[in-house]
């Protein structure tokens, strides 16, 4: 078996306990800002849209990944599942970040995910909006309960 053959547990269909291990998953590869380790849990023929931009397979995957935290300092996440279904599941997140200026910024947003057989996700689309913050407003910490509502 080749890597993108092996399974990724947990495997759908999902229940409470797997949905939530799957997107608590997510959190802890995206705050690693490790393209090659995000782009792991996503098929190798993975389908995203991400604000404007489609993105199809691994490799490009691990592009968008490098320049997005090339430019987004400092980056940390938290999500938060949503709902979800056999193999699908539906998050919020905000993570915060700075700009090469210094300014800090809150991105609020929903994803949409569909899992493949293996527990890889093959379909990923992210709806995010960006909000100027000061860096005494900072709130997200990964790993730590429900985000704010606002």
């Amino acid at each position: 078996m080749t890597a993108s053959d092996q399974p990724r547990p947990p495997l759908p269909p999902f229940d409470d306990e797997t949905a939530l291990a799957k997107v608590q998953a997510a959190e802890d590869a995206w705050n690693s800002r490790d393209p090659e380790r995000v782009a792991s849990a996503y098929s190798v023929d993975t389908e995203w849209r991400n604000r404007g931009h489609h993105v199809r397979g691994r490799e490009e995957v691990v592009a968008f990944l490098t320049d997005k935290w090339n430019r987004e300092l400092d980056y940390r996440l938290r999500k938060n599942l949503w709902s979800f279904t056999d193999n699908r599941i539906g998050v919020r997140f905000q993570y915060e970040w700075h700009d090469a200026d210094g300014q800090w910024w809150r991105s609020y947003g929903n994803e949409l995910w569909e899992f493949d057989a293996l527990g890889h996700m093959r379909r990923r689309e992210a709806s995010i909006n960006d909000v100027a913050i000061d860096a005494s407003d900072l709130r997200v910490t990964p790993g730590e309960g429900d985000l704010p509502v606002w």
